[in-house]
């Protein structure tokens, strides 16, 4: 008997040794990292043929589409879903790259644009295919982290939007600058398949399997339709792809300054996925960049999109600054006695824009408009997420002000909402009845069992340090890529505070957390068995490790018998469900 066939015979899915798995497929991936960096093309190829047949690498491509993956019970055209425990060992032993099976097309599913009338399409592939594009993004995501440029910040491991605003503001704190801010339309729909293909220049196997998922064609309302161009949106493999196109812009946009001139430096090139801007200050470098890129992009089938390019000053101008991200960078004159020691006569200021304010109100008021007759705890508990959300994301910025003006609305809003309920009671009644005083402040919108809504003014304004130049977590520095996801804006209050506690590390596995990791706060005393939520009594764990302890701890908590039924539903639940009868989202692109 063969050590894997004995391993899938030990193991079921509920007792996989996923810290041993992810462990093993690290360290093939490191490898590949490093082969890359050093030019060594044919170890790349060799390791990663070796992946993409490793049975561990299969386990967590299959884990990934199966459970961790917001889409997960989205059909494909075979109208499969999520499948249970006891399908998804089969799925692992039919993984294989040259498998001789002819793609499916992917099921298109439009879905509606923040803010706007038109639709953005969604391709599903099928489970099966969804799986194979994990493993194989797997094997391929180390090669292009090695080479990929400094400044692309999007759909990359350990890099983010706010990455890329901290690289915007290092390249115009010293200087004002013309700024070219742009936009690829249809970028994901439109990327040409030959120019694509050439550029991976991979092995045989892995690229004709990517050519197979390009060239495979969608259904759209029981009708098929070929694809030309473009990488489906929906697919585990196609924001990485959209990446690989869109490697050796920085470099063609350099190209036109000397590399022996001082002003090599002061040319700056920031890119989040198909968002990108280009500094300098000289207008007649950023048009000329603008030439360079609209050909660069002509060569793989892409152009701008005129609404949404434009030529900005960070200083000077009626309409001075731009908006990139969801927020507004932007610099005001100021008196020299009055710039520091540097008498620079400017400040450089990035806040969120007036749009994400605006939608953000927008989504506040529609929230309360929706809960007229609902409790309070009700409208407490649905508004505190959206506001910690938001605020989470703005608070590396200049935020402390809007934060207070969002304070004074949600007063407003929330104002309404409880005089609007008695329309017969005083004014100082209603307010007694929902503001209540606690510590030093005196007017909270609490009810009397101590739901409390959340401040904007509350949440604490820290800097972003921007990631090193080209590091990567597949270079293996584990600590450092922990310590910048203990200081992540995006992550929970709650969650970065026992992440602390814990010095970054998961506490059943004792295996560093980094980003792409799941996690799941944990009752260390179940609820069911006493255990109070207080901090004292929670711990971060891995999503599989929290699986694992609720399995011992005797534990029989609501949630785990909702995911128990989620997990061992009927098979005729589960599959040959008409394709056209659901209408959710595809999987997520990160």
């Amino acid at each position: 008997m063969s050590r894997c066939t004995s391993r899938r015979r030990v193991y079921d899915w509920n007792a996989v040794p996923w810290r041993k798995l992810e462990r093993n497929v690290f360290k093939i991936q490191k490898r590949i990292y490093r082969a890359a960096q050093s030019g060594n093309q044919k170890l790349v190829r060799k390791l990663q043929g070796l992946i993409t047949r490793s049975w561990s690498a299969k386990m967590i491509a299959v884990r990934q589409v199966t459970q961790q993956n917001q889409g997960k019970k989205t059909a494909g055209v075979d109208g499969v879903v999520a499948l249970k425990p006891s399908e998804r060992q089969p799925l692992v032993r039919q993984l294989k790259v040259n498998d001789g099976k002819k793609v499916k097309p992917t099921r298109r599913v439009w879905i509606p644009k923040p803010g706007r009338e038109e639709k953005r399409p969604l391709g599903i592939p099928t489970i099966y295919d969804r799986a194979l594009q994990g493993l194989v993004k797997i094997a391929l995501e180390p090669e292009w982290e090695a080479v990929f440029e400094a400044n692309s910040y999007g759909f990359r491991p350990g890099r983010g939007c706010h990455d890329a605003i901290a690289a915007i503001l290092a390249s115009i704190s010293s200087k004002p600058k013309w700024v070219l801010d742009a936009d690829i339309a249809k970028c994901f729909d439109r990327i040409d398949h030959k120019a694509l293909l050439e550029k991976l220049n991979n092995s045989s196997p892995i690229r004709k399997k990517i050519r197979e998922w390009l060239k495979a064609g969608v259904m759209d309302r029981k009708a098929y339709q070929p694809t030309y161009a473009g990488t489906p949106q929906g697919g585990v493999i196609s924001p990485l792809l959209a990446n690989i196109a869109l490697h050796g812009m920085e470099a063609e946009v350099r190209k036109i300054v000397p590399a022996n001139e001082k002003k090599q430096n002061e040319l700056g090139v920031v890119r989040y996925a198909d968002d990108f801007v280009v500094m300098h200050k000289n207008r007649e470098v950023v048009e000329q960049a603008k030439e360079v890129i609209s050909e660069w992009l002509a060569g793989i089938g892409l152009e701008l999109k005129p609404e949404k390019t434009r030529m900005a000053h960070t200083l000077e101008g009626k309409k001075a600054g731009f908006d990139f991200l969801g927020f507004n960078v932007r610099q005001y004159k100021v008196g020299k006695h009055r710039s520091g020691k540097t008498g620079k006569g400017f400040k450089t200021l990035i806040k969120p824009s007036d749009k994400t304010i605006r939608d953000h109100k927008e989504k506040l008021k529609a929230v309360v408009d929706s809960h007229k007759a609902a409790p309070q705890a009700a409208l407490i508990n649905k508004l505190n997420p959206i506001i910690k959300g938001w605020c989470n994301y703005n608070r590396t910025v200049v935020s402390k002000e809007i934060f207070g003006e969002l304070d004074m609305y949600l007063w407003e809003i929330t104002e309404r909402w409880a005089k609007r309920r008695h329309p017969n009671k005083t004014k100082r009644w209603v307010y007694q009845k929902y503001w209540k005083a606690e510590g030093s402040q005196q007017w909270n919108f609490m009810d009397a069992k101590g739901a409390k809504l959340t401040r904007h003014s509350e949440t604490e304004i820290v800097r972003h340090v921007k990631v090193k130049g080209t590091a990567s977590p597949m270079g293996g520095n584990l600590v450092y890529w922990s310590k910048r996801l203990r200081k992540s804006p995006n992550i929970s209050t709650r969650v970065l505070k026992l992440m602390g506690s814990q010095k970054g590390k998961c506490g059943h596995c004792g295996r560093l957390f980094i980003d792409g990791d799941k996690w799941e706060v944990d009752h260390i005393l179940p609820k069911s068995l006493g255990g109070k939520d207080r901090y004292d009594n929670l711990q971060l764990l891995h999503d599989y490790c929290h699986h694992q302890k609720t399995r011992i701890d005797g534990s029989q908590s609501s949630r785990t018998r909702k995911r128990d039924r989620e997990t061992e539903e009927p098979d005729e639940v589960k599959v040959s469900r008409p394709v056209l009868k659901t209408n959710r989202a595809g999987d997520s692109l990160v």
